[in-house]
């Protein structure tokens, strides 16, 4: 294990976040997960060096996304889906993440307290993260967490979303395998779900499937593999329906079986490069629409600009589309000015 020697900032250099990361240095990765994740701009310059420092070392891991309706138990599955993992003789990364406070911004950040067990096992990483104002169930920097986790070494890493939402494609969009966990016995099980997020699962695991819940929980998984069945027919996957109890330990590794049926499948084809690949291009294109927006918002001309402009569509005087284009005219104003000033 390296000893990280701090430079008077209280800051690693680049070569040293380097090689503690693949040394897989648990305090050097904590450390670069936090500088990702600084918003200060002088903090985002090093950690985008360093991350094309450590692109040679990544793309090498599973990816697996996880997402749940409330009181599904995801964290009682993940701390036993992981120690399954890690018994298999793999080394795991979980990212978590809480939803903050739209009130305080404020986080709970307790995940490793709720996954008391796997904390503790040294072929286990877990970073829990705050969501903030991101959409889709995902902290902002999650995908360059994941990158600097697979430099680390780490085989498989696990990204446990907030919860089912309205943006659930955000989490698609970075992960291999988008596991998606039910329960049964709560009501109209395929009224409690939005159609777009089934279509996206590659596997669907109800949950809780133990004493008096184990007839329901077969029911349930019956009637949602007839609605993948429906939904996704025609795909070079057909997801899954299973059942487990994470209590009890059961179904876990028929799960695990499924994740790794599905990535051979998709490696022999080719399909999985070529996702990775869409991905990769999806992620340039939101960092780009992401730096866009930073750019007017401390811009003082152009943050007025656009609250100006915000007032009169919501008063219904100026359709959104015009506005925007209002808003990216004065921008170009703005950068011609800039440049010949």
């Amino acid at each position: 294990m390296i000893k990280p020697f701090l430079l008077n900032s209280g800051r690693l250099s680049i070569q040293e976040y380097k090689d503690g990361i693949l040394k897989s240095n648990r305090f050097t990765l904590a450390k670069a997960i936090t500088l990702v994740e600084s918003t200060r701009a002088e903090d985002q310059k090093i950690a985008n060096e360093l991350i094309d420092q450590i692109l040679p070392y990544t793309g090498n891991s599973l990816r697996v996304g996880i997402t749940g309706v409330p009181g599904v138990g995801k964290s009682t599955f993940i701390e036993t889906f992981g120690t399954h993992i890690t018994n298999e003789g793999k080394r795991l990364a979980i990212l978590t993440v809480d939803p903050s406070s739209q009130l305080t911004k404020g986080s709970i950040l307790g995940d490793k307290t709720r996954m008391d067990s796997l904390s503790k096992n040294q072929n286990a990483f877990i970073r829990p993260s705050a969501s903030r104002d991101s959409l889709g169930g995902v902290a902002s920097r999650t995908r360059e967490s994941m990158l600097l986790c697979e430099a680390a070494g780490y085989d498989v890493i696990i990204v446990e979303t907030v919860g089912v939402g309205q943006s659930e494609v955000a989490v698609k969009n970075m992960v291999d395998f988008f596991l998606l966990l039910m329960l049964a016995g709560a009501g109209d099980e395929l009224q409690g779900i939005k159609k777009g997020i089934m279509e996206m699962a590659d596997a669907v695991v109800i949950t809780k499937a133990d004493g008096d819940n184990v007839a329901k929980a077969t029911q349930a998984r019956a009637d949602y593999q007839h609605a993948l069945n429906f939904l996704r027919s025609g795909s070079l996957w057909k997801p899954k329906v299973l059942t487990c109890s994470a209590l009890e330990q059961k179904g876990i590794s028929d799960i695990w079986k499924v994740i790794g049926d599905f990535e051979n499948k998709m490696k022999s084809s080719g399909y999985f490069d070529t996702w990775r690949k869409q991905q990769q291009l999806s992620w340039f294109r939101e960092s780009f629409a992401h730096i866009l927006q930073m750019e007017i918002s401390k811009t003082a001309t152009l943050s007025e600009n656009r609250a100006a402009l915000e007032t009169q569509v919501v008063s219904g005087s100026i359709s959104p589309m015009h506005a925007a284009e209002k808003l990216m005219d004065a921008y170009r104003q703005f950068v011609r000015f800039d440049s010949h000033s």
